[in-house]
């Protein structure tokens, strides 16, 4: 987006703006009782804000989106607005995040937490849904042995998106980008009567908080980026290049706890033991699948949520523990239906409908299989789901736009562990280059994804510094964090 104004007029005039108390115009929005029964135990309100379907035609058709708040619990005196959140789109995060603010102290209680589920996404309406069991058991393997493999995942990736383009709710598709939903974002504030709001962006939402930042830069007051997207590798790079060895690396860190505490789980005394106990695992599942069910691809989706969040290790080194001890695959058959949204596709055909269309990827598929046989060699277990869980975009039927050149003066506050696997962290270095009033918070050693809140009173502390007073670390030169928190110690097994 062009700069609107330019030079130390329009720095001091952006600084008037960001420093001015949030006005209130007449909000626009009946809030009521919410129907989901997390945000209705928290005492949460909801409503249903209708938005255009196309922002560029706003008097055309119109969707619904669920909206949630969490209000402020201070005097009105100590009040300081709207925190907004930036929907995830890979996660599908965003209407219940305001329930974080139960969860940080301070910070959480002086402001309005508001979010809501993105476009596309349920129980916004309409909700997309291509293939409802994609993601049931019995997929085909991942990694290809041969050109027939390779082609049984592309004609599957390819039937998906058909699916997508005649699916009931097809007219989201052509806008479903991350510019939309800021616009719907857009929405939300001018909707609760706010000139301006604070924002609140994780993982792949700290993206969607620049493009909305970027091209809505007077609408903002503080904003908080956990665990940044490289801006520059949306998404081709970001998803089929970058993930795949760190998400190798920190599954072997897994390896290595359980191997620590061989006392509880009984796998073995090295890394090298446990990884040749889970490639044989892999062989076995490979020629019968464990409960008819369970096969490598399900195997791989399943146990390498580890390598995304250390606070997992305990949950899933005992299902994996007891699935080698026992062979009994009712309980891995459970837990993967509860985890990877088996028989619900709605979160994965609303992620693919931005993805698609953010920003290009490569056209033809022999880059797709180049980059991915060069990443196999290093990363084994990691690099092909990757390729395949993306790779409808191949023939997705909307053409993709271009991307946004992210980039502004808010100030914001930057979180991040600089092991973190689904967000490297050279993603928070190159998002703190492109916004110099931010300052960068760094976890030296931390293997999870999404840093707030997991209560480390350190990283508490900064939030609350900023959130409530607007101080930030001091800025330091070069390419760098700008401060520094221990990580959170790595967890013990269940006793």
């Amino acid at each position: 987006m062009k700069r609107l104004l330019r030079g130390s007029v329009a720095a001091a005039m952006l600084l008037s703006v960001l420093t001015v108390p949030t006005a209130a115009a007449t909000p626009l929005i009946s809030w009521k009782p919410c129907a989901e029964a997390q945000l209705a135990a928290a005492g949460a309100e909801c409503t249903d804000l209708a938005v255009p379907l196309d922002h560029a035609n706003p008097g055309g058709p119109r969707i619904s989106l669920a909206v949630s708040r969490v209000k402020h619990s201070v005097p009105e005196s100590a009040y300081l607005g709207v925190l907004l959140v930036a929907p995830d789109a890979f996660t599908g995060g965003g209407y219940l995040f305001p329930l974080t603010a139960a969860r940080l102290p301070g910070a959480g209680a002086a402001y309005d937490w508001v979010g809501f589920a993105r476009r596309g996404l349920a129980p916004s309406s309409p909700a997309l849904s291509c293939v409802p069991d994609y993601h049931d058991f019995n997929r085909p393997k991942y990694v290809p042995a041969s050109a027939a493999d390779e082609q049984v995942w592309l004609d599957r990736t390819r039937s998906y998106a058909q699916a997508c383009a005649n699916q009931e709710a097809k007219a989201l598709l052509p806008h479903m980008r991350a510019v939309d939903v800021a616009a719907d974002m857009d929405y939300v504030r001018e909707a609760l009567g706010r000139q301006t709001v604070s924002l609140f962006g994780q993982t792949h939402g700290s993206y969607q908080a620049q493009v909305y930042a970027t091209r809505y830069p007077f609408r903002l007051g503080r904003m908080v980026l956990d665990s940044s997207t490289d801006p520059r590798r949306v998404w081709y790079g970001a998803n089929n290049v970058d993930l795949a060895q760190p998400l190798q690396r920190n599954f072997l860190l897994w390896f290595d706890w359980l191997a620590e505490h061989d006392a509880s789980y009984h796998l073995g005394r090295t890394r090298g033991e446990l990884k040749a106990l889970w490639d044989n695992k892999i062989r076995e599942v490979s020629e019968q699948p464990a409960g008819g069910a369970i096969g490598p691809s399900e195997l791989l989706d399943f146990f390498l949520v580890p390598a995304y969040n250390q606070a997992s290790w305990p949950v899933f080194g005992q299902a994996l523990a007891d699935w080698v001890r026992t062979g009994e695959a009712e309980p891995l058959k459970a837990l993967f239906t509860q985890v990877m949204h088996r028989g619900n596709d709605n979160v994965y055909a609303a992620l693919l409908a931005q993805i698609c269309t953010d920003a290009q990827m490569p056209a033809d598929f022999p880059g797709w299989r180049r980059d991915a046989q060069a990443l196999h060699t290093v990363a084994p277990d990691t690099t092909w789901g990757n390729v395949w869980f993306n790779a409808p975009c191949l023939r997705w039927p909307v053409e993709a736009s271009a991307q946004v050149n992210t980039g502004g003066q808010t100030r914001t506050l930057l979180l991040a562990e600089t092991l973190d696997a689904e967000s490297p962290f050279t993603g928070s270095l190159e998002t703190r280059s492109r916004w110099p009033n931010s300052a960068l918070l760094a976890q030296p050693g931390g293997t999870s994804n999404g840093v707030t809140p997991n209560g480390n009173a350190c990283v508490n502390a900064a939030l609350n510094a900023f959130l409530l007073r607007g101080e930030l670390p001091a800025r330091q030169p070069g390419v760098r964090a700008d401060a520094e928190c221990a990580p959170n110690p790595r967890p013990v097994p269940f006793s």
